[in-house]
């Protein structure tokens, strides 16, 4: 009983580490990105792909701080929601979004310290992001090809509108072969590279840099990143509002 409540209070004792780590950034130019991958606060099934999404690298490419407002297209069960409400903190909100509800969103979503986060369910045509130009950053990970092209520029044109001058738009997801546009989306579950950039420039945004930490040269580009998971080349894309 003892060795229990003291794993308990240990636990406890990390999280609430990691949670002043965070927060306490908001005091320095460069967050602790690194904190991200020991906050035990986060579902165990989600630290165990990290070594994949590298989400410390990634957020620190967007540059996300405490006190943005930002914003997880197609969040899911909220991975990358999760660690955007660490992130910004307190002074910060994170924007959620999914086509649909999804029940263990809005469940993990009681947890206290992640009173930052604003549920947004709905078509993504119709996007229900402030359309005031007040947010810092918005992130589509994974999930630009499941969205239908006729919904895709709509939904661009939305978060256009949402962002500040000079605010970044993040598009990471699986890729497919140059050209093949968004004919293997349902297939392969894969997206070409270039049909994003076209599609995300037409509607005003700039790409500024591509990020190389989810890069694989041995992707073959040829299986479908369902069937074979966690062996897919990414590409990991940053466009900024002039």
């Amino acid at each position: 009983m003892m060795l229990m409540r003291h794993s308990h209070f240990k636990m406890t004792i990390q999280m609430i580490f990691v949670a002043l780590t965070l927060a306490g950034c908001a005091a320095t130019s460069t967050p602790n990105y690194n904190g991200i991958l020991t906050d035990l606060s986060r579902p165990e099934a989600e630290r165990a792909i990290d070594a994949v999404r590298k989400p410390n690298e990634v957020m620190a490419f967007y540059a996300v701080k405490p006190g943005n407002k930002v914003a997880d297209i197609f969040a899911s069960r909220g991975y990358y929601t999760a660690i955007l409400s660490q992130l910004v903190g307190t002074g910060g909100v994170v924007y959620s979004a999914n086509p649909a509800p999804r029940q263990e969103l809005h469940d993990r979503l009681k947890q206290p310290f992640m009173a930052n986060v604003r549920v947004l369910d709905g078509p993504f045509d119709k996007l229900a992001l402030p359309q005031d130009g007040s947010l810092d950053f918005v992130l589509l990970h994974l999930d630009y090809h499941e969205i239908a092209a006729d919904v895709r520029g709509a939904m661009n044109k939305r978060i256009f509108a949402a962002l500040k001058r000079g605010a970044s738009y993040g598009v990471v997801d699986h890729s497919a072969k140059e050209g093949v546009g968004d004919s293997e989306a349902k297939t392969l579950h894969r997206m070409d590279k270039l049909l994003v950039i076209k599609e995300a420039t037409s509607v005003g945004f700039r790409l500024a840099e591509e990020g190389k930490m989810l890069s694989r040269a041995d992707d073959t580009r040829d299986f479908s990143v369902i069937k074979i998971r966690d062996k897919s080349d990414r590409f990991v894309l940053k466009f900024v509002k002039p």
